[in-house]
């Protein structure tokens, strides 16, 4: 029976590709909250110097504006990357199932392979001494 290594080896390779998809994602997602974190910050140290806490007051200060709108948007982009780690975890959950699957089949197959060698080969002793 033809070995299923090279279909095992396909799906190893696609879990690891799903794997470092979901950790990139992850890595994103934290530099994202981050950087909004640094903006906030930023935002709070800018609104002190100023004395103006109101974005609606006319002399709130532009650059709290400007960093205000950036943390915004990168907050949303957090939250779809959010969904798109929903998604890669599920495609992570079912390349890990199709792997194992492989993996059983490649067993069970070898297992096979050898169950028939062993029954080819043959049953009297390979010494004949005392003949």
């Amino acid at each position: 029976m033809k070995s299923r290594d090279h279909i095992v080896r396909l799906k190893r390779f696609q879990v690891e590709e799903r794997r470092r998809r979901v950790q990139q994602i992850e890595y994103m997602i934290a530099d994202f909250n981050r950087m909004a974190t640094d903006l906030d910050r930023e935002i709070t140290t800018e609104e002190t110097r100023s004395g103006i806490t109101d974005p609606s007051h006319f002399a709130y200060p532009t650059y709290a504006r400007a960093a205000a709108t950036r943390r915004d948007n990168l907050k949303r982009s957090a939250d779809e990357l959010k969904g798109q780690m929903a998604e890669a975890r599920s495609n992570l959950e079912a390349a890990v199932d199709e792997f194992k699957k492989a993996e059983s089949l490649d067993g069970r197959d070898k297992n096979a392979e050898r169950a028939a060698a062993a029954r080819s080969e043959p049953d009297f002793p390979l010494s004949l001494a005392g003949a």
